[in-house]
């Protein structure tokens, strides 16, 4: 389920402002149309009321003149306007009903609108009912005698359209208010926020800065005029100087750590090889004498292993302390293929008791770099899959070329690598559990120096891995083919483009 997308704070800010203003509105606009409307139903009950009393003293029209004899004769009486309607009604029926047309002739009630009129009480009060086609009448019922009920009406048409006129007016005029103001509030509020926009591109230029690793300067920082502490922008500002501030102080001092750790790493290392070669030494010396007890020979030979493995140690340390100082990468251009076939064939000799094979490209990869260096990465994949894999484990290197990147993949289908150490492979004294375990002696440096060799070679490494099937894949830049000027002789190295070929004894 997504996340709703949340507005933006100038667009909360402007719908706070105008959401009150069309409240605002609509109910000003509310309270002066019902005033009106009641200003102008109080006007049209007052012209009813003198209706109603020119209706009641009309027994007839003037001069004895009784008109047409459409509807009751006192809608004849002077003064009865446009529009007014009268009616008689005895015992519940309507008798006589008429308008006044706008000609001044009275136009009889159809059937419907007459009975509309047999259901006013006739308690003088004025009370509006709907005609139809006539429209909206107040209309007052009044007693007269001989239990005959006169009505009196008039249309309420010209008060519908000074209200429908109003509402127009105010309906225009809300809009042109709100249009107004919505563009007003959107320049103050755009200008308002513009400090802490600026403030949020500082904040996304630092966001890009790499802070891993390295010497970080931080150079970005919120102009002077974005930190007014009189703001809350300017709070905000001046707030995220300090933190880069900090940072860059935290930083600065985190690489002078790293620093003088590389640097100290590197001294030991250095000061441990005499030492420790010596000790070498002197074991061997001691050995090929010869004349010592059992015990004392085993023991000297558990001193002179030891020391071969410290030596080793010593020796990656360094290494890694000298890449990390962006040292020890002598530049040139490698053979990919070549390297490849020297180091699998030496794998095959070292552990002859796992399947070892290759898949070349038919020409040669070239890519820039260290030779020793490379040589060094892919021996110690292989190294790394020959002391954690079981005998009888099948490696298959492979070489090809990718969007201009050299791609070295070594797969094995040994028992893998534990989900919880895979994110940790890379990393300086990685342990992993016993389907890898560390009984051949690894100091847990190999990947590591993998990962510093090629991010040296500015290239990548990255590893996957399942039960059965682990893979290892390294991507250098900078990779040309050179084609072979003839068609290659077989020999027994197994070079050319041998899909998945067994390493042979002698060479892969």
């Amino acid at each position: 389920m997504s996340t709703p997308r949340r507005l933006s704070l100038r667009t909360r800010l402007l719908w706070a402002f105008l959401v009150p203003l069309v409240v605002v509105l609509a109910v000003v606009g509310a309270g002066a149309t019902a005033a009106l409307r009641s200003e102008l139903i109080g006007q049209v009950d007052a012209r009813l009321a003198a209706a109603v009393d020119r209706s009641t003293r009309a027994d007839e029209a003037p001069g004895g003149d009784v008109g047409d004899g459409v509807g009751p004769d006192f809608l004849l009486a002077p003064g009865q306007g446009d529009g007014t309607l009268g009616a008689r009604v005895a015992d519940g029926v309507v008798t006589e009903a008429a308008v006044i047309g706008a000609r001044g002739q009275r136009e009889e009630l159809t059937a419907r609108q007459a009975d509309s009129l047999a259901g006013v009480v006739a308690d003088g009060a004025p009370r509006t009912v709907d005609l139809g086609a006539l429209g909206a009448y107040r209309l007052v019922a009044t007693p007269a005698g001989d239990g005959e009920v006169i009505v009196t009406g008039l249309p309420l048409a010209s008060v519908r359209t000074a209200l429908l006129r109003v509402v127009a007016v105010e309906v225009a005029a809300g809009l042109l208010g709100l249009l107004a103001a919505g563009g007003a509030a959107a320049l103050v509020i755009g200008r308002t926020l513009r400090p802490l926009q600026r403030v949020a591109v500082t904040a996304d230029r630092v966001a890009e800065v790499p802070l891993s690793s390295g010497e970080v300067r931080l150079a970005e920082r919120v102009p002077a005029a974005e930190t007014d502490r009189h703001t809350e922008v300017g709070r905000v500002g001046a707030a995220l100087n300090r933190l880069l501030d900090h940072v860059e102080t935290s930083m600065a001092a985190r690489q002078a750590s790293e620093t003088r750790l590389r640097q100290f790493v590197a001294d030991a290392s250095h000061e441990l090889r005499t030492p420790v070669t010596s000790i070498r030494g002197y074991t061997e010396l001691v050995r090929r004498r010869g004349g010592l007890p059992d015990d004392a020979d085993s023991s000297l030979r558990r001193v002179e292993a030891e020391a071969l493995r410290m030596s080793g140690l010593v020796d990656d340390l360094l290494l890694l302390a000298r890449l990390d100082a962006g040292r020890e990468l002598v530049p040139g251009t490698v053979d990919l293929t070549a390297l490849v076939m020297d180091v699998v064939s030496d794998a095959h000799a070292a552990g002859p008791s796992h399947r070892w094979r290759v898949d070349l490209p038919s020409a040669a990869v070239l890519v820039p770099g260290d030779g020793a260096r490379l040589h060094q990465v892919l021996a110690n994949l292989l190294a790394n899959v020959r002391t954690h894999t079981p005998g009888g484990t099948t490696a298959t290197t492979r070489l090809r070329v990718d969007d201009g990147r050299a791609v070295v993949e070594v797969a094995d289908d040994g028992p893998g690598i534990p989900a919880d150490l895979l994110g940790e492979v890379f990393e300086r004294f990685a342990r992993a559990d016993s389907s890898r375990s560390r009984r051949n002696g690894s100091t847990g440096l190999g990947l590591a120096i993998v990962q510093a060799v090629v991010s040296g070679h500015d290239g990548t490494v990255g590893v996957a891995s399942a039960p059965g099937r682990t893979v290892v894949t390294v991507r250098l830049p900078g990779a040309t083919v050179a084609e072979p000027d003839a068609e290659p002789e077989p020999d027994d190295t197994g070079s050319g483009n041998r899909a998945a070929t067994p390493a042979r004894a002698g060479g892969p």
